[in-house]
């Protein structure tokens, strides 16, 4: 659990690191960390390894792992779930997809949150819907929703489904049940389901409480969860993640839209999947120490940066940074000038942003705002 490692990923071909290659800009975009896997989770792999066979593994027998995703769900947010409510896939961009398909028709709206993360934006374009965008504002200190956006995009007859993200990414706020509950006044009075992805909901920072969606009273029968271990555990690259969908017709409709398409999901992550949720609480609980001083940190030290500023995100390992005060048209080149590699605002909905990844260590980040200071190219 040494957290200040810097581990060297050159050789490892990792996606984050391959941006930037044979270039002096430190990667801080992609989505996945730069700590070493909990050992629990590296022992489960290499124990299935040893075995010998990789054959086909149906996701719904691999018993452990539905049963880790049951005690984990009850542990962390007191929520019953029934394992035949759990539908594998091999990732939440697969999962929305298939929700869009699932839950809208050839030319009606989705509703997306903005800024937000550039796959969930593209996924109304990538099915032949149209993007109705619900703008983030900052309200007291704190992202938030525009709920007359949502309201009115909801009422539109052709609209039928709201792909929410919460925690929001990049903003980082954790919606209160208070937001919920004005969600699913909005949704049910228009009859529109809600695809949410919570992949960071494990990464809450702050003293706050997580309602899953689909644990919401008014929302149980209207929507679809989307989880997994890949962010939290930094296992992302066996690409396994799961859909909890406690109506059966509506899990119907979204294995259905998947159906010869969409394929199992890796054993490797759900030999990964069950150890995470199972074996490796100390680590967890250790992580969000350090990323909860990481993020405390770098809030501190971006809004001492001439023309940047950020509000502290409540969850998730990422910063959302505004860089309108810099005056200048090209907020990524600024940074990449200065040795540093973040994810482009633009990519977001918002040319005047970047994001940082802070799932690093310490010495790493240090780095990373000398060199946006102007101290260290």
């Amino acid at each position: 659990m040494n957290f200040d490692q810097k581990p060297d990923r050159a050789s490892s071909y990792a996606y984050k690191w391959e941006k930037y290659k044979d270039t002096n800009i430190l990667p801080c975009w992609i989505a996945d960390t730069e700590f070493r896997c909990a050992q629990p989770i590296l022992d489960a792999l290499l124990k299935r390894t040893e075995h010998g066979l990789l054959g086909y593994t149906l996701p719904k027998h691999h018993r452990g792992a539905l049963q880790a995703i049951k005690h984990w769900c009850k542990k962390r947010y007191d929520w019953e779930i029934e394992t035949n409510w759990i539908v594998w896939t091999p990732g939440v961009v697969p999962a929305f997809n298939m929700a869009s398909k699932a839950f809208s028709k050839q030319n009606e709206g989705i509703i997306v949150q903005t800024p937000n993360y550039p796959p969930l934006l593209a996924a109304p374009r990538i099915n032949e819907r149209e993007q109705l965008c619900v703008p983030t504002v900052l309200e007291n200190g704190r992202w938030t929703l525009d709920f007359d956006a949502l309201e009115q995009h909801a009422s539109k007859p052709t609209t039928h489904l709201f792909i929410m993200c919460n925690p929001m990414n990049p903003a980082g706020s954790v919606m209160t049940r208070a937001e919920l509950d004005r969600v699913a006044d909005i949704c049910n009075r228009h009859d529109i389901s809600i695809c949410s992805d919570e992949i960071h909901c494990d990464l809450i920072l702050d003293e706050l409480e997580h309602v899953p969606a689909s644990k919401h009273p008014a929302l149980e029968q209207h929507s679809v969860t989307l989880m997994a271990a890949s962010k939290t555990f930094n296992v992302a690259g066996l690409g396994t993640s799961f859909a909890i969908i406690p109506n059966p017709k509506l899990r119907s409709a979204f294995v259905n839209a998947g159906a010869g398409i969409v394929p199992w999901v890796n054993v490797m992550g759900l030999e990964a999947t069950e150890a995470a949720f199972t074996q490796c609480d100390k680590w967890y609980d250790a992580q969000l120490a350090y990323l909860r001083a990481n993020r405390d940190y770098l809030v501190k030290a971006i809004n001492q940066i001439p023309g940047l500023s950020c509000t502290a995100p409540e969850a998730t390992f990422l910063l959302w940074v505004d860089a309108s005060g810099l005056g200048i048209e090209n907020t990524q080149k600024w940074c990449e000038a200065r040795g540093v590699g973040p994810s482009p605002g633009a990519d977001f909905g918002q040319a005047h942003c970047f994001r940082i990844n802070f799932g690093c260590a310490r010495s790493y980040l240090e780095e990373i705002v000398a060199r946006l200071s102007g101290e260290a190219v």
